[in-house]
């Protein structure tokens, strides 16, 4: 599986350099996924932007991907810019749990503005 990663302080972004994240992928996903959280990135960004197929597979790492970070911090999906991919996310209604933010600054931003709510209610 080919993808970049951006490791910062209070977050990682993931690029997938891959058209289709199907069963192929998948399992290489899930376990990448297992291992950033291990080391700790606190939020995650998963770029989609040059993914042009998900199946049952792709979406299932994905959840996995939300799930490892639920509680922990902040699982983001960006880049859902094909078709295929943005109905699938529709129709299988992972739009409604998942969080999907356009473009990768702006999930960036909403990464800075969720720790800024937290620690304006800790105060």
């Amino acid at each position: 599986m080919k993808y970049s990663i951006d490791k910062q302080d209070r977050y990682a972004i993931m690029t997938l350099d891959v058209e289709n994240l199907n069963s192929i992928v998948a399992p290489d996903l899930k376990s990448e996924f297992v291992i950033f959280r291990n080391e700790g990135i606190p939020n995650f960004i998963l770029n989609l932007s040059n993914v042009k197929y998900v199946d049952s597979s792709g979406l299932s790492a994905i959840l996995t991907g939300n799930r490892l970070w639920k509680g922990a911090g902040t699982f983001i999906l960006t880049g859902v810019e094909h078709t295929a991919v943005k109905k699938l996310i529709e129709i299988s209604r992972l739009d409604t749990i998942l969080q999907v933010i356009p473009t990768v600054s702006e999930a960036v931003d909403y990464i800075y503005m969720e720790q800024l709510e937290n620690e304006l209610e800790e105060e």
